[in-house]
C-alpha cells in the first residue's frame, strides 16, 4: 500500500533526486537489463569505479530504489524495487490531474485552439 500523504511527497522527492543523477540511471539501467549484480559487476559494465558505483548504489538504496541482498560470502547483490517508481508516478499522475483543469480553463479563457471564436 502506498504511503499516504506527506508521506507520497517525500518517497517521490527521494526519487526524483536519486534520479536526477545520469549515473544513477544508467546503475538503474543495468540492474533492470541485466537483472541483480554487484557493485564489482555494475563497476565491469559501466565506465567508473567500483567505490563510485557502491556510492550510487548507497542513494539508491536510501531512495528505496534498489534492496541489497546477501549473497556468497562478503558479495552484496542489489535488486531493483519498483514500489518508490510507482509511488513517484502517482504522485506525478496527481500534479498533472491538478493542472489539467487549471489550464484547460486558461486555454478557453485566451481563446485557445478548440474556441469556436477563432
Amino acid at each position: 500500500m502506498p504511503p499516504e500523504g506527506g508521506d507520497v511527497e517525500a518517497v517521490a522527492e527521494q526519487v526524483f533526486v536519486a534520479l536526477a543523477d545520469p549515473t544513477r540511471r544508467a546503475v538503474l539501467a543495468e540492474l533492470a537489463s541485466g537483472g541483480p549484480a554487484t557493485a564489482t559487476d555494475l563497476s565491469a559494465r559501466l565506465p567508473i569505479t567500483r567505490q563510485a558505483v557502491a556510492k550510487h548504489l548507497a542513494l539508491l538504496a536510501d531512495a528505496g530504489l534498489v534492496t541489497a541482498e546477501p549473497g556468497e560470502g562478503r558479495r552484496v547483490r542489489f535488486r531493483l524495487r519498483s514500489a518508490p517508481m510507482r509511488v513517484a508516478q502517482q504522485f506525478l499522475a496527481a500534479l498533472a490531474r491538478d493542472w489539467d483543469g487549471p489550464l484547460d480553463r486558461l486555454t478557453r479563457h485566451l481563446g485557445g485552439p478548440d474556441d469556436p471564436a477563432r
